[in-house]
């Protein structure tokens, strides 16, 4: 099972539950650069993901993979299960499988 190719450079996710979203930061320069966020709504145990949205100088270079693997990685630690309306994690889902399980 192929594994997701994460960006080489400096980077972190953090989790804003007061604005439903996780988003991930490029540390790469002098300053943290916002990329990108997973946008997402809880109902009941279940988190539905909404969208992901990368800053489109940033696109196309594996920064919306690589937040949606980490996001995937702490849903997994956290025991979240959930719904996808976003087409990209959808495409996300089907490429790698071994992330299904946190399907509802």
């Amino acid at each position: 099972m192929a594994e997701p190719t994460l960006v080489p450079g400096p980077y972190d996710v953090v989790e804003e539950p007061e604005r439903s979203r996780i988003v991930i930061r490029d540390l790469s320069g002098g300053a943290p650069v916002l990329v990108g966020f997973l946008e997402y709504r809880q109902e009941d145990e279940v988190r539905v993901v909404l969208h992901t949205i990368i800053d489109e100088a940033y696109s196309r270079q594996g920064w919306a993979r690589t937040l949606v693997t980490e996001a995937m990685a702490r849903f997994s630690r956290d025991g979240v299960r959930i719904r996808s309306m976003c087409s990209y994690v959808d495409r996300y889902m089907e490429r790698f499988p071994q992330y299904r399980d946190l399907l509802a």
